[in-house]
Formats: structure tokens, sequence, C-alpha cells
């Protein structure tokens, strides 16, 4: 006799554990404590069988009836229903474990070493908020190129083109890694070639020669934290990229050989950089250390002294001082290097002291103090330039 949704709901506990059948094999086993768990015996190759069902009320009567057809069907083909539920969540299993998001983060975890901490942190953010949710769960095998193409869209379509192209790159690398690793064949990215629009590259706003007295005027008259405009200083005396100067330690600091070498984990080229300090510039840092010594950031925040500075700090210090689109602190490289080919010192020279790409990454490692005789005399150039433009601004009543 078949079971009801009552008999199985209202089905009491009893000094020992008993079974109600539901016919062709399913039955309820009722513990002594009360649960209710759906059982279906089979024979396969001669043998009797059990197969759970799961429990009620998770499992309804209904449910148990579909599960025990489809036992039925898997019989009828010949093979064992334990061992197809045993397979289909080996493959569940596998599914996961080769899913893009699992091996996305595997990747990055890998790689990350490689990267400055605020560019992996980015990676990831990107991956988080652009792929994972419609691309996170797909075994990574399975994922064609429409589907990168249709996230990509979002992105591009919002006006994010330089974000776009590098979330496609980014998702290349990572199908790439699973090739490598044996969870994929192919990679769909490079059937995406030309179906994004390029980002127009636009080039850091900056100053010319002829701004430099205004500016150093301004400067000089800067009412805000004395940290900042110490860095701002600094920065237009080294010309090194901001996220360089803000992470900046002490311990790099060599007062004695007037060097501040920064380490290859911090560059984005990943080699050790050698800045030579000027008169100029080792006397800001004297300055500095009076105010930030005890710390082990030289431009620590503001609000939080034992990180360093906050990438807006020097912006908004530069909108304050009137230069909103004018410059960033990324465009004094644009403005000493301008300024430093005018007055012919060789490309060769100003390029290693920008520490721009080595292409050769062999000879890149044992180039990262070439040519240091001509910056340091290159560096004292450049820090005498600007103060004969404080000396020419204040000369003529700016």
């Amino acid at each position: 006799m078949s079971l009801s949704d009552a008999k199985v709901r209202n089905a009491k506990p009893l000094s020992k554990p008993y079974k109600l059948s539901d016919g062709e094999g399913l039955f309820l086993v009722v513990a002594t404590t009360g649960s209710k768990y759906w059982r279906f015996r089979y024979f396969f190759a001669g043998k009797e069988k059990l197969l759970a069902f799961g429990v009620y009320p998770e499992i309804g009567l209904e449910d148990a009836r579909e599960k025990r057809g489809q036992a039925k069907k898997t019989l009828a083909a010949g093979k064992d229903p334990s061992e197809a539920k045993k397979e289909a969540k080996r493959v569940a299993v596998l599914k996961s474990e080769n899913s893009f998001e699992t091996i996305a983060r595997e990747w990055h975890e890998k790689r990350k070493h490689e990267w400055a901490e605020i560019s992996a942190k980015t990676a990831l953010k990107r991956l988080e908020r652009h792929v994972f949710p419609k691309l996170g769960h797909r075994p990574v095998a399975d994922i064609t190129a429409p589907e990168v193409l249709s996230i990509l869209r979002v992105v591009e379509n919002s006006g994010a083109l330089d974000t776009a192209q590098r979330t496609m790159q980014m998702c290349g690398q990572i199908f790439m890694y699973a090739i490598a690793t044996g969870r994929a064949e192919r990679n769909p990215v490079p059937d995406l070639r030309g179906a994004l629009k390029t980002p127009v590259t636009k080039h850091h706003s900056h100053l010319k020669a002829a701004d430099l007295p205004e500016y150093l005027k301004k400067l000089e008259a800067y009412d805000g934290d004395a940290i900042t405009k110490l860095a701002l200083r600094f920065l237009l005396l080294t010309f090194v990229r901001t996220t360089e100067l803000r992470a900046a330690q002490w311990l790099e600091i060599d007062f004695d050989k007037a060097e501040w070498r920064i380490p290859a984990e911090r560059m984005k080229m990943k080699e050790v950089h050698i800045v030579p300090l000027s008169k100029q510039a080792a006397a800001i840092l004297r300055e500095l250390k009076k105010l930030s010594g005890h710390h082990l950031y030289i431009f620590p925040n503001q609000n939080n002294r034992t990180t360093f500075m906050s990438e807006n700090t020097m912006l908004y210090a530069l909108y304050r001082m009137g230069y909103h689109s004018r410059t960033t602190g990324h465009g004094f490289r644009s403005t000493a290097s301008t300024i430093l080919n005018e007055h012919d010192f060789p490309p060769d020279v100003i390029e290693r002291q920008l520490a721009h790409c080595e292409r050769n990454k062999v000879r890149a490692a044992y180039n990262y103090a070439q040519y240091l005789p001509q910056r340091r005399k290159m560096m004292q150039w450049w820090s005498d330039y600007l103060d004969e433009a404080a000396i020419e601004s204040a000369s003529a009543g700016h």
C-alpha cells in the first residue's frame, strides 16, 4: 500500500526504528529520535543494495518518488544507481574545483608576489566585480568566447574602456593557467581580438618649463600639511612615480652615499632602482627626518601613521594650489624628461633614471646602477635648474 503525505507526516517514533513502505523498493525509515530517512532497495548484479534519497521533510514524498523513478531508469540502462550517484557527486566536486573563480583565485595567489600590493588588490577587485558574478561558478573548460565578451561589454558600455581591455587580458592569462594545469584545453580570449573598443591613450597633464617659476612660487606659499608640501618638492626633484614615493621608507635612504634605493618589489618593472640624491633632495629628507624620522615611512598617512600617504593627498594639494587638470604628481616625470632632453642629456641616462622598461630582462638584472655617475650629475643639475626657476619667480615678482 502506497504512502500518503499525512501518513508520512504523522509517523511517530517508537522504541525501535521501523519502516513504512511506498512500494517498488521505496520506503521511509522512522528512527527512535523521530528523524525520517528515505531509502530505496534494489538489486544489481544479483546483489541487494540500498540507496539513500535524503531526509524528510527536506525531501518530500513526491521528491522521493521522483528519485525512485530516476533510479529505476538508471537500472534499466544497466547501471548501478549508487555508482551513478557517486559519479555525479564526483563530477560536481570536480566542476567546483575547476570553476573559473577557483582557478582565477589560484592564479592570482601564484602571481601576486610579482606585482605591487595595490596592483594585486586592483586585479582581484576587477575579477570580483566584473567576472565572478557571471562566470565564477562555470567550469573553466565550458566557458565560450561569447560568454566572456558579454561581461566585457558591460564594462565597455560603462565607458571604462581601459578596464575592459585589462579584464580581457587577465581572463586570457587565467585560461592559459587553466590549460597549463590540465583543467582546460583552449583559451577563448584570442577569439575576441578586435571585439572591444580601443581606449585612447591620454598623456598625463604636466608643467612646461615656463610654468615652473609660478608653480614653485605657489608651492612655497602652500599652507597645508608640512609633510605633503615636502613630498611635492621631493617628488619634483626626484621625478619618481607617485606610488614609489608614497611608500618610501627611511631604511631605503643612505645619506652617506646620497642614494635612495627603491627595492624591486615596489618598482613597476620589478628591479632595484637607485635615485641619486642631490644636495637639495638630501636637505628635504633631513627636514622630513624631524617630522617623520620616528616612523617607518618617510611620508606617513595623516590619519594613520603606521601606513603611508594616501594616493590623493598630493593630488588634492595640487588642486588647492590651482593646478586641477594642469598637472599631476605623475606629470612631473614628463616635465623633467622634456626639459632634460631639451638640455641635451643622453636619452639613455634619462630613461634609466625614469626607470622605464628594459626589454632584455637578463640585461636589466645587472643594469639598476647603469649610468650612475652621469645620473648623479644630471640629478644635481635638475635640482639647480629648479632653484634657478624659483629665483626667477622671486625676482620677477610673480
